[in-house]
């Protein structure tokens, strides 16, 4: 008589593997051995002793050249009293997660700003560094105060709002708009969240920097993850590929043209976009790709319209668009105040460009500053930047990035896909958008749908310009 047949015995397990019992080298370990045992990874990890791990990283890891086993290893590092600039090169990467001191809600102490060791042996000019750092946080707390009288008159308190709120409110008001003085030199602190792979290669980055303060914190970053991971970042220096490209590029002394505030172009797009996203949506049907090209080239615009309208009707506020929607894509070219600069890079799925910071190309004024009466102090304050900026480019074009304020103007090339473009446009146009950012990501907007408008019908906006061509909802 034949046996019923009966279910494998392999039941679903999902599980953590601790890292209070487990070192992170050895969790990459028991993830990583997974490829040749058998055992489930509980019972690989209690094989793996710290010293083994040490060992299978070096052969696997730093031997054969297998990084991704890196990747399984998980650090959560506190960087502190850093300037914005050194903060600005250790969130270039993209694989990582940062949370950063805010100057939007907090006020940032006075004599919070780096002095470049670079200085040390320029006096006079390490000298006038500091006084002028000094003036830009005296202006920044005498314009707190000017804004703070202006909005008293403005925004009376509500009748529902007790003393210390209302003044809050204000105070936060303020401090959004005058942190525009504030040069790159200011300290912040970011919480780092990496893996050891992506560490590595953001400690080689710091490493090969042409300033001092950067190579310092990606020396300290390596000895910190050394603690964590000892073999996996063990072998993070700098590089001399990276370092010869970075003196290159100090070396070009250009001196950009100024330019308008909040200035977009769109510099590049898909002419055959609708053709290649509706390839791309066919594909999922299966055969070859040049076949649900050949199909979509024999489609009528409206019928390629109607796939990508398919594909993205009821799209949430917060549905991502589909991955097909990566294979059309943009070129920009933005003008940010370093300020607006500095969130923008946070969308670090795009391929953005950045030039080293200059005060070239003027500074805006935010408006709040100009409404409260505080325009020359600002101004006068700012020129005070210039002129330090000028000698310190004399002495070094790195160093002088510091003198940079956050209202200076920079440009910045960014490349997206239409799928980064429905998270920007609808993340960075809303009113709770800075409106430094959003001003230039609205006209952004614009361009594209110029160009495209049927593949934006569908973008899901909280605050639809006027100009916007389609009924919300």
């Amino acid at each position: 008589m034949r046996q019923p047949l009966t279910a494998p015995a392999n039941p679903r397990r999902i599980y953590p593997l601790s890292p209070r019992e487990l070192s992170e080298e050895q969790i990459a370990v028991a993830f990583a051995m997974t490829s040749r045992r058998p055992e489930p990874f509980d019972e690989i990890a209690q094989q793996v002793s710290a010293e083994r791990a040490a060992g299978f990283h070096e052969r696997w890891v730093v031997g054969y050249g297998h990084a991704s086993v890196a990747e399984h290893a998980i650090l959560h590092l506190a960087v502190e009293n850093i300037s914005r600039l050194a903060g600005d090169a250790l969130e270039d990467n993209r694989l990582a997660s940062y949370t950063e001191k805010s100057s939007r809600y907090q006020v940032i102490d006075p004599e919070s700003f780096h002095v470049p060791q670079e200085l040390d042996n320029q006096p006079a000019l390490r000298q006038e560094y500091i006084s002028v750092c000094r003036s830009l946080f005296n202006t920044y707390a005498e314009l707190i105060d000017g804004v703070t009288t202006h909005l008293t008159s403005q925004l009376p308190q509500r009748a529902d709002e007790r003393d210390g709120a209302y003044a809050l409110r204000l105070r936060r008001l303020a401090t959004d708009a005058c942190r525009a003085i504030l040069p790159a030199a200011t300290l912040t602190n970011i919480g780092l969240t990496a893996n050891a792979r992506t560490l590595e290669h953001a400690i080689s980055k710091l490493m090969s920097s042409p300033l001092a303060e950067e190579r310092e914190i990606g020396a300290e970053l390596r000895e910190q993850g050394r603690t964590i991971t000892p073999t996996l970042v063990k072998y993070a220096d700098q590089n001399s590929y990276l370092a010869q490209r970075r003196s290159i590029t100090e070396a070009n002394d250009f001196a950009p043209a100024p330019v308008s505030n909040a200035a977009v172009r769109l510099v590049d797009h898909d002419p055959h976009a609708s053709r290649k996203l509706a390839a791309a949506l066919l594909y999922r049907q299966g055969g070859a790709y040049a076949d649900a090209l050949d199909q979509s080239n024999s489609m009528s615009e409206d019928q390629r319209l109607d796939v990508v309208n398919a594909a993205v009707c009821g799209i949430g506020p917060h549905d991502p668009a589909p991955r097909e929607f990566e294979l059309v894509g943009y070129t920009f070219e933005f003008t940010f105040d370093y300020g607006a600069l500095r969130e923008f890079r946070r969308h670090r799925m795009q391929t953005y460009l950045s030039q080293s910071l200059t005060v070239a190309s003027g500074f805006a004024v935010p408006p709040l500053i100009r409404q409260s009466g505080m325009e020359d102090v600002f101004s006068q304050a700012t020129s005070l930047a210039d002129a330090l900026y000028g000698k310190l480019r004399d002495h070094s074009p790195a160093v002088a990035q510091y003198a940079v304020t956050h209202s200076h103007l920079q440009r910045v090339l960014s490349r997206m896909s239409l799928r980064e473009c429905y998270h920007l446009f609808k993340l960075r146009t809303s009113r709770q958008a800075h409106e430094s950012i959003r001003q230039p990501v609205i006209e952004a907007m614009r361009l594209a749908v110029n160009v495209h408008p049927e593949l934006f019908r569908h973008l899901p906006l909280r605050n639809a310009p006027q100009w916007w061509p389609f009924a919300t909802a």
